[in-house]
Parts: C-alpha cells; structure tokens; sequence
C-alpha cells in the first residue's frame, strides 16, 4: 500500500547556519531513507502503531533531534466513501526528568548503580548528569540503616507515567518490598521534577510533594541543577536547601 510521510524535525540550527557545514545539523537525506527503510521493514495494523513506533526510532538515531511531528497519511484506506487521506499525527520530543536515588540494603552503592545502569539500558532514556552519592540518615522514623542518596538528570521519550512504570519495574528487578511506609529499600527511585509539569494523580505527583524537606534530596540535587526551578514555588533548589538548612 501507499504511504505519505510528513515530519517536522525540532533541533539547534544555530551551528549549522553560522558554519553552513552538514555535519552541524540533520541530514534530512537520511531521515527519509530512515523512514523509508523503516515503513518496508515494519508491519503495523494500525497507523497509530506505524507512527508511536517510528517516532522514536528517529529520534534515537538522530541524537541532535529534540523532537518532531510525524503525520503518516494513507490514500487508498478501504473506505467505500469519498475522502482525501486518512492520517494519525503525533508530536513526540525529548523531556528533561530528574530521578532521586536511595538505597539502605545490602550492597546500598551497587544496587544504586545498577539501577543507574538500567536507565541508561533502556534505549527512550539518556542519562546526562549523576551526582555524587551522599550519606543520611533514615527520613520518616522507621527504625533502619543509613542510606546512601544521590540524584541524576535524565532525557527521556517516556510519559510521566510510563516513566514511573519503567522505574517500579527496575525498582522490582532489584528486590525492593514495599510492605512498610518509609520503610527500608534495597533500591528506592523517585521522579522529582519532569520538564516544567505539574501532574496529581493517586499514581503519581510531579513535582515530588515532600522535596523541600528532604536534604538528602535537595544536595545531591543542588550538586547538577543548583537553579532549576520548582514550576509552583518558583524557588530554586539552591534557595530550597538554603531555606530548609536555615
């Protein structure tokens, strides 16, 4: 069957408009073979499928892409009416999520590292900064060991949601229990922040409701994005920690 394809690329052309050099930007000569090559090895039912596939499969092959609008038409639908082209178009871009990292179980360091591991494994995530990993004590009066706590900065294609999903799973595959509250974890991962989003749902709450009292939160934090700012308060994590140390 026919298909059209019609993508609107998002990127830094800055580089590449002062230099006038193609390796400063995306060869859209590619893009199309990509897509091209991607649509005859692919069978989908579904042109929802065709594109939420193809999407970010461009994406992760061309890392200088922040984003895109991909439109997937097809002319010849077996529609026994008159029509132009049935068509699905999404919008699918990078997003910027910082996760908290716990651990006061076992082998506390390696199971966070493993855990950092598993982000970088999958391939809709790119870990860009970690913090060092600071010690604390227990938050929440459960009796239990230290933690060890750091924080990382991660690009991601997944929703909130889909991100919360992955992170339980990687959260399970490292055998963390959750039969008490604030209890003790062999892994323990928390979205903080993703993009400037404001989400409250019984699943999950973004920005994380308690991070303004929790130091060993806001350090580690405060150690790869001193002034990123909290979407409701407006406050810095630098101006948090400070309030919260004051």
């Amino acid at each position: 069957q026919d298909f059209y394809i019609d993508a609107e690329l998002y990127l830094d052309t800055r580089d590449a408009g002062n230099t006038d050099e193609l390796s400063r930007t995306v060869d859209y000569g590619e893009v199309c073979s990509r897509m091209t090559e991607y649509m005859q090895k692919n069978t989908f039912r579904l042109l929802e499928a065709a594109a939420e596939h193809m999407a970010p499969d461009l994406l992760c092959s061309f890392p200088s892409l922040k984003g895109m609008e991909l439109r997937i038409l097809k002319p010849n639908a077996p529609i026994p009416y008159p029509f132009g082209n049935v068509s699905v178009s999404i919008r699918r871009m990078w997003h910027t999520a910082y996760i908290a990292l716990g651990s006061n179980m076992g082998e506390k360091e390696t199971y966070i590292r493993e855990g950092i591991a598993a982000l970088e494994g999958n391939s809709h995530c790119r870990v860009k900064k970690i913090s060092g990993l600071i010690t604390t004590k227990p938050y929440g009066g459960v009796v239990q060991e230290d933690f060890l706590n750091g924080v990382l900065e991660l690009e991601t294609l997944l929703s909130p949601h889909q991100l919360l999903d992955f992170i339980h799973e990687v959260e399970t595959k490292a055998g963390r229990k959750r039969l008490v509250h604030w209890g003790p974890r062999t892994l323990d991962l928390d979205i903080l922040f993703y993009d400037e989003e404001i989400i409250d749902t019984p699943q999950l709450t973004i920005p994380h409701a308690d991070m303004a009292n929790r130091d060993f939160v806001l350090e580690p934090l405060c150690e790869i994005a001193p002034y990123l700012r909290h979407p409701l308060t407006k406050q810095t994590v630098r101006d948090m920690l400070a309030a919260l140390k004051k």
